[in-house]
């Protein structure tokens, strides 16, 4: 028999697509209330991997992955996701049909693996409660961060793997020092 053990804080981040810098930028104060300050942030770069956020967001959208300095148990983690959803609508335009400025996708790092956190269930995603699913979206394997048949483009690209390296080098160097 196994015995069960509370796990270890994870680190959180958060994808944001957006299509004003302005709005990114409040979409952070709003998420440093509940992550605390962020402390690795990913380049800009152009989110052109698919078409889905177009007629609700508008064109040339742009992305960035940022991590943040406090870490919490994975216990809550829907709650995260409930959160920056209500982020995403407080900041919705409001004409008559609302629509997104910043789109936020928040998520976990173990040494292990990347989580996503999602209100769409799949196959592959497992419900964690209060209408949220969870996906292992990379895995650490051989040295480095791995794709799955499900990971998005955009999380198998160069940047997104420099990025999720250094949190992941920041949370070991983290363990040694403790």
């Amino acid at each position: 028999m196994g015995t069960i053990k509370i796990p270890e804080p994870v680190k959180v981040f958060c994808a944001i697509t957006f299509n004003n810098e302005e709005k990114l930028n409040v979409s952070l104060s709003f998420l440093e209330n509940l992550f605390g300050k962020p402390d690795i942030k990913s380049e800009i770069f152009p989110f052109n991997f698919t078409r889905y956020y177009s007629e609700e967001m508008g064109e040339n959208l742009k992305k960035v992955f940022i991590s943040f300095e406090k870490k919490f148990l994975p216990d809550d983690c829907a709650q995260w996701k409930i959160y920056t959803n209500d982020i995403e609508q407080k900041l919705s335009t409001s004409e008559e049909r609302p629509s997104r400025i910043v789109n936020i996708d928040p998520g976990y790092m173990e040494p292990s693996k990347v989580v996503l956190l999602t209100t769409k269930d799949f196959s592959h995603r497992i419900y964690i409660g209060s209408g949220i699913y969870a996906e292992i979206t990379l895995i650490w394997r051989s040295g480095k961060f791995n794709e799955l048949p499900w990971t998005y483009p955009d999380y198998k690209t160069e940047l997104a793997q420099r990025f999720f390296i250094n949190m992941r080098q920041q949370i070991l160097q983290r363990k040694t020092k403790s």
